[in-house]
């Protein structure tokens, strides 16, 4: 088990049953941390939780179905971790979504109605469940799962770009909130984004053997870059966005 910076620390993970999700439980509890995990998919949530119980003897790992699209919900989910471990010291958003068009001219408002839900929404009620319990901790991070095309949108790309870009905003907001309260000597805690350009993952090369997945961060880098964002002090991590892929 770990001995570094989250030895101890009490991480929530949001979306925690996909397969980033997954990679991350298993790094997390493997750098010795109380992992909290949450998904709207109860069978794969119990899968991922199970594997990183499996994997690391001894590790706390636990999970429970959680309502992101209901604020009160998600307060409810901080405030019984925070009572439940006695601290909160991590909220790792991995919600996602996507959709697409042809072209920007075919792009459905559709698209946005059901991506501003997970893109924004999520995060919205995240950061404002878990603010004041990430700044009481003294190690406090909440990290953002962001993609290049919010800084380089593609024409058939503007729904979801435009979710990213509006969750990277939020997320920054939260870092000046952190920013502000740590006075002169500087913030105590940290919002982080970090910027991939897609995910892959094992089942994905299973499935297409001959792809190249040029630029895209496998979920067990990701899940590494996760555990790095405690590694470093908060005052550098702060507000940036931090990228595991080549800059657009």
């Amino acid at each position: 088990m770990g001995n570094g910076a989250l030895e101890g620390a009490v991480i929530a993970v949001a979306g925690a049953g996909g397969p980033a999700g997954r990679a991350a439980l298993l790094r997390l509890a493997e750098a010795g941390a109380v992992v909290v995990g949450s998904d709207n998919d109860p069978e794969r949530l119990a899968s991922a939780v199970d594997a990183a119980r499996y994997a690391h003897g001894g590790a706390t790992v636990t999970g429970e179905s959680v309502d992101l699209l209901d604020l009160e919900s998600t307060r409810d989910w901080a405030a019984r971790t925070e009572k439940e471990f006695g601290r909160v010291d991590g909220l790792v958003h991995l919600v996602g979504g996507w959709r697409g068009s042809e072209t920007f001219t075919k792009t459905s408002l559709d698209d946005w109605d059901f991506l501003e839900l997970l893109l924004v929404r999520t995060v919205q009620h995240t950061t404002l469940a878990f603010h004041e319990a990430l700044q009481r901790s003294d190690r406090g991070r909440y990290v953002l799962i962001s993609a290049a095309g919010a800084t380089k949108p593609t024409a058939g790309n503007a729904a979801y770009a435009a979710g990213k870009a509006a969750a990277e905003a939020w997320t920054l907001a939260l870092a000046d909130y952190f920013r502000k309260a740590g006075g002169e000597q500087g913030p105590t805690s940290a919002a982080a984004i970090l910027v991939v350009k897609a995910l892959v993952h094992d089942a994905m090369r299973a499935d297409r053997p001959n792809a190249k997945f040029a630029g895209f961060t496998d979920v067990k880098d990701l899940a590494e870059a996760i555990v790095d964002v405690w590694d470093e002090p908060a005052a550098e991590v702060n507000g940036k966005r931090l990228w595991l892929t080549e800059k657009p």
